[in-house]
C-alpha cells in the first residue's frame, strides 16, 4: 500500500501547557487531529469547571487561523473536587472525563490524591452519571520500583477501585506493560486503554544505552521490550478497548537537559507518520483508522469525525524539525531512530 485515506484523528490524551508553550504548540495537534482530550495539569491545576472554561478559551484563542480543532476538557482530581460542579460540567458539554494523578506521579501531579477514599464522593458521582475517570496508572510509594508501578497500581489501586464501582467507567491512560494490556483484556466491561506513540517505538534503553538521553525519558517510563512489543500487539490489533493518546508533553529544553529533568516526549509533530511506519512492520496498515480515529470516539460516546487525511508513502525520507520554537524556548520533537516515509499529503 503506497497511500491511503482514513477519518482524521483524536488524541485521547494531550498535553497543551499554557502561554507562550501552548501558543507554540497547538498547531502541531490541529494540523492533523479533529479533537483531543487535554490534560489538566497546568499549574495551578485545573479544578473547576471554571478553570476548564477559561483553559478551553485560550486554547482556542491560540489555533492558527481556520483550524477547527476541537479541545475537550477534563479536569483535574483532588480530594475536594466537588461532585456538584463536576455534574455541572459535564450537563454543559464542556467535561469529558476527570483525571486521577497519584500525588507525585508525574509533572504538576503533586496536587493529586494520596487517599482514594476522600476521592470516592466525587467517584460515585461518575458513576451515577457516566462520566469517565482517566488515571495515570501509577503508585508513587518509594518502596516499589519505577519499573513496577503500573502493575502494582492495577493490583492495589485500580481493581479495588473497579470493585467497589463496577459501574465507574475508566480508561487506562499511556499502558506501558503487558500487565496492563492483560487486565484491560480481562475486563467485562466500561475498561479500556490508550497508548501513546512512543511507548510503540522506545524501551527503556533509549534512555540508557549509550549515554542518558534525556529526550527519551517520560513517565511512565518506556519498560522492557517485551513490554513494548504487547503494545504494539494490542494497538494493532483492531481490539475497540485500545486506542491513540499520545502524551504529546513538551518542554523546554533546558528543563529536560538538566540534572533533574522533566519527563515527557514531544511527538504531536510527527505521530501519524510514526504510527504508519509502526502499523506497516506489523502488517497493519488496515487497523491504523480503528486505532486513531474509531475506538476513542465510541469509547467517549462522540460521533467519529467527518474529514479525513491522506496518507501517503513517499520514496524519500520525509523531513521533519528537530525542534520547534516557541516564545518560551525550543522544544526537542521525537527521534524515532529511523526514517519516516509516511506523510500526511492532504487534509479533506
Amino acid at each position: 500500500m503506497q497511500k491511503f485515506t482514513i477519518r482524521r484523528p483524536d488524541d485521547w490524551h494531550l498535553h497543551l501547557r499554557d502561554g507562550a508553550v501552548l501558543e507554540g504548540v497547538v498547531g502541531d495537534t490541529s494540523r492533523h487531529f479533529a479533537r483531543a482530550i487535554i490534560m489538566p495539569n497546568l499549574v495551578p491545576p485545573v479544578v473547576t469547571t471554571a478553570d476548564a472554561a477559561a483553559y478551553r478559551e485560550r486554547i482556542v484563542k491560540a489555533l492558527p487561523a481556520g483550524d477547527r480543532f476541537q479541545p475537550l476538557m477534563t479536569l483535574y482530581l483532588t480530594e475536594h473536587t466537588d461532585p456538584d460542579d463536576v455534574e455541572e460540567g459535564k450537563k454543559s458539554g464542556l467535561i469529558t472525563a476527570v483525571k486521577l494523578y497519584p500525588a507525585g506521579a508525574t509533572t504538576n501531579s503533586h496536587g493529586g490524591v494520596r487517599n482514594m477514599d476522600k476521592a470516592m464522593p466525587v467517584l460515585e458521582r461518575m458513576a451515577k452519571i457516566g462520566l469517565p475517570l482517566c488515571v495515570h496508572g501509577e503508585v508513587t510509594s518509594p518502596d516499589v520500583d519505577i519499573f513496577d508501578r503500573e502493575a502494582v497500581f492495577i493490583e492495589t489501586v485500580l481493581d479495588p477501585l473497579r470493585q467497589r464501582l463496577p459501574e465507574l467507567k475508566v480508561t487506562m491512560e499511556h499502558v506501558t506493560t503487558s500487565d496492563g494490556i492483560d487486565y484491560i483484556k480481562s475486563a467485562k466491561a466500561n475498561l479500556a486503554g490508550s497508548i501513546t506513540t512512543h511507548h510503540l517505538i522506545i524501551n527503556r534503553n533509549a534512555i540508557l544505552v549509550g549515554g542518558i538521553r534525556p529526550h527519551y525519558y517520560c513517565l511512565p517510563v518506556a519498560k522492557r521490550e517485551s513490554h513494548r512489543l504487547a503494545l504494539r500487539a494490542a494497538a494493532t490489533s483492531g481490539d475497540a478497548r485500545f486506542f491513540l493518546g499520545t502524551d504529546s508533553a513538551p518542554h523546554v529544553d533546558p528543563l529536560k537537559e538538566c540534572a533533574c529533568g522533566c519527563a515527557g516526549i514531544y511527538t504531536s509533530v510527527n505521530t501519524m507518520s510514526c504510527l504508519a511506519h509502526v502499523f506497516e512492520q506489523e502488517g497493519a496498515l488496515d487497523k491504523l483508522e480503528a486505532f486513531t480515529s474509531l475506538n476513542g470516539p465510541a469509547w467517549y460516546g462522540l460521533p467519529v469525525n467527518e474529514d479525513r487525511i491522506t496518507l501517503i508513502r513517499r520514496a524519500e525520507s520525509v523531513a521533519f524539525p528537530d525542534k520547534i520554537e516557541t516564545g518560551a524556548g525550543a522544544i526537542t520533537v521525537f527521534d524515532p531512530m529511523f526514517p519516516l516515509h509516511w506523510d500526511v499529503e492532504s487534509n479533506h
